[in-house]
Parts: C-alpha cells; structure tokens; sequence
C-alpha cells in the first residue's frame, strides 16, 4: 500500500466510443485528475482488456489508472505490459484481502462503501488491505440507475467522521459540491458525466481541480 493523490478520479462511461473515451481520458489527465478508473459492465473480457492496455498508454503514469471490479483484467493488462496500479470493489466483488494478496503491497485498492454496516466491515479487514473508501451516491445518477437512497454531503460527512480512511465522494457530484465535500471529510471525489459528457473534458477537469483545490485553500 502506497500514498496516492485521490484528488479526483474520473470514472469512465461505457456510454462514449471508446475513441472518444481515450480523448477524455488524455485532456482530463492533462487538466489534472489524479486516478482514472476504467468502469464497464457491458465490455466482455477481451474488449475489456484492450480498453485497460490502451488507456495504460493513454495515461502513461501521468495518473494512477485502476479497473473496476474485474481482477482477471488487472492481472491480464499487468502480463501484457500495461502500467495497472489498481482495482476498485464493490461490495459484491472479490474481497479486498484475496485483491491485495495478489496484487501487492503497492497496487492502490479501493472499496465501496455506504452504511455504517459497510465502514464497519472495512475496519475488520488486516491493515494495509485498502486505500480508500468509495462513498456515495451524493446526489441521484443516471451513470447508475440502481444506485442506493442519495446521501447528500450531511450524509456523507456522517461516514466520512466515522474512519479513517480516506473518503473519495462519488455520485452526481459537481464542481459546486467541492468546497463542501472537502468540508465534509471528502479526500477527494470522483466523476463520470460531468467530464466523460462534457464538450470541453479538459475545461471540466480543470474546473474540479480548481474547485477542489480552493476548498483545501479556504479550509
């Protein structure tokens, strides 16, 4: 387990050609998101795994890259030669333990988290184990339509205050919840539409960025 800047993850859209994608991806690196999460539930393996290889160029180590849910594709991409540094679980997904056995003590591992029962369950697990927490929805997403009842900031600095991991706020956020998430307890926050749908994907990233950073300023 390693330190990582969590500033701002953007979180793909499998709803972008992937042509398109790996244009957003460059500019919001550029703009300055600090992780970038490959997100498909429709991708088979092989598609999958042309995705992760390509945008790891994409990225080449200007940010930290992660995949979610699918270990088989982190381990896949790392034996082709692809710079993977993580994998983001939900709850239903590989445990967080046989993830970081297999990929390491440096890989960067986050988990999804949005009840007490859920932070409770991330404090049990052996030291070392995860890096940051998920925590959301925010506010209601249309990138995830079957999304849990919205937590709002209240909500989430509720959480936030109840560990001490890192808290990383995702769902419906925008460059005007910055300030407060980051008032909040936020470590960072992630976003898919607000970037991924935006005509100018590198403004928008720079826009968070900024937002992020002057709610750390003003802190």
């Amino acid at each position: 387990m390693t330190a990582r800047d969590l500033s701002l993850h953007l979180v793909t859209d499998e709803r972008l050609s992937f042509p398109r994608l790996t244009a957003v991806v460059d500019a919001a690196v550029d703009a300055g998101v600090t992780v970038v999460q490959l997100r498909s539930k429709a991708a088979d393996a092989g598609e999958l795994l042309v995705q992760a290889i390509v945008l790891s160029r994409v990225i080449a180590g200007r940010a930290a890259f992660v995949v979610d849910d699918r270990l088989d594709i982190v381990l896949a991409a790392r034996d082709a030669g692809a710079r993977v540094d993580g994998i983001h679980l939900g709850q239903r997904d590989l445990p967080p333990v046989a993830a970081r056995r297999l990929l390491g003590a440096e890989a960067l591992i986050g988990w999804t988290a949005n009840t007490p029962a859920h932070f409770a369950a991330a404090a049990e697990l052996p030291e070392g184990t995860l890096d940051y927490l998920g925590v959301g929805v925010i506010r209601p997403t249309a990138t995830k339509p079957d999304h849990p009842a919205p937590l709002g900031v209240a909500g989430f600095a509720a959480l936030a205050r109840s560990t001490d991991f890192p808290c990383v706020a995702i769902g419906g956020v925008t460059a005007a919840d910055a300030a407060a998430l980051r008032d909040a307890g936020a470590a960072g926050i992630a976003v898919v539409s607000a970037i991924c749908g935006a005509d100018d994907p590198g403004a928008a990233g720079r826009a968070f960025v900024d937002a992020f950073a002057g709610a750390v300023v003003g802190a």
